[in-house]
């Protein structure tokens, strides 16, 4: 049977003295390691859930602010796409309105380039995607981001069809919508997704002319239906207000995803700075205590000293 030794009171304080300030060193030399003072649930129960709680806030809001900055990106690709959309038709207007004054040659070589254009609209809309979203080619697309987690805080940005032609175009947010004449349709082929003159016949030119022209070439020597010109040109501006109107729909949309972003941002790093203020040690306060401590574990080691001398003399008296 193991007997157990038997120490003086003022021994006993001692030690108990010095394990108390190891313990207290310990944990003052983890707080200035991880610059911490709540580094577990025992440490503060109360601090740590809240803080946690703030933390997990964060993370969220985080996650969302990536996926709303790729919704800007997809907006941005659709608005660099309505610029030079907007740049082709009016090069369009400006062929269109140059063969009111051309020779027949320069007119076949106008419908040429007209027609190239329209195709070139038509191709730069197909191509306006990111990620696989086209926002300009499809009114089925839909950009639906949500900013936090409950269901209403979120935007929902519908996409326009502007390759749909002005025949097809009721509800379907096309290039042309709401003009006479059906300016965009099947040209070499390609149904209902081609900008070009060959589409334009008489059931999309006012009711009133009765003529069919595929070509500037069909305005003729004498300048024949240039009327039929001029409300070309005048659809074409019909179509670059569309662009413009689009694009300030869309240009809406990314200001809000920008507010958003610049809120997300703000409130992630309110959120990160009120976890800190629940957690984080004051390193200056905890170096200080760490001196303290270092003292008193020195004051403690000679008061054991001191305690085990007392028994010494003792000794020294029985020999």
């Amino acid at each position: 049977m193991a007997s157990s030794i038997t120490l003086t009171g003022a021994q006993r304080s001692a030690l108990l003295t010095l394990q108390n300030v190891a313990d207290l060193s310990d944990r003052t030399q983890n707080r200035l390691t991880t610059g911490k003072k709540v580094n577990s649930v025992v440490d503060n129960a109360v601090s740590f859930f809240q803080a946690k709680s703030l933390n997990d806030r964060a993370s969220d809001f985080t996650e969302r602010k990536d996926t709303i900055d790729q919704g800007i990106s997809s907006i941005t690709a659709a608005l660099d796409a309505l610029e030079s959309i907007d740049s082709l038709l009016k090069q369009m207007k400006g062929v269109a309105q140059a063969a009111k004054t051309q020779t027949a040659t320069e007119r076949a070589s106008s419908t040429t380039q007209f027609n190239e254009l329209g195709n070139q609209i038509s191709q730069l809309i197909e191509d306006a995607s990111y990620q696989g979203l086209n926002l300009l080619n499809n009114t089925g697309a839909e950009l639906d981001i949500a900013f936090s987690t409950r269901t209403a805080s979120r935007l929902t940005v519908d996409g326009f069809d502007l390759n749909a032609t002005s025949k097809t175009a009721t509800g379907t947010r096309g290039l042309f919508t709401g003009v006479n004449t059906a300016i965009a349709a099947g040209a070499f082929g390609a149904a209902d997704s081609f900008i070009g003159l060959s589409a334009l016949t008489t059931t999309g030119i006012a009711a009133d002319t009765a003529v069919s022209f595929n070509s500037f070439s069909d305005i003729g020597t004498n300048n024949t239906y240039l009327e039929v010109v001029d409300t070309i040109v005048t659809n074409l501006d019909s179509a670059i207000s569309r662009v413009r109107s689009v694009s300030a729909e869309l240009g809406t949309n990314v200001a809000i995803l920008q507010t958003r972003v610049d809120f997300t941002s703000t409130y992630v790093n309110t959120l990160e700075t009120g976890s800190d203020k629940l957690t984080l040690a004051d390193l200056n306060e905890e170096g200080a205590n760490l001196v303290a401590l270092q003292t008193r574990q020195q004051l403690g080691i000679q008061s054991l000293s001191i305690a085990g001398q007392q028994q010494q003399a003792i000794l020294a008296l029985l020999q």
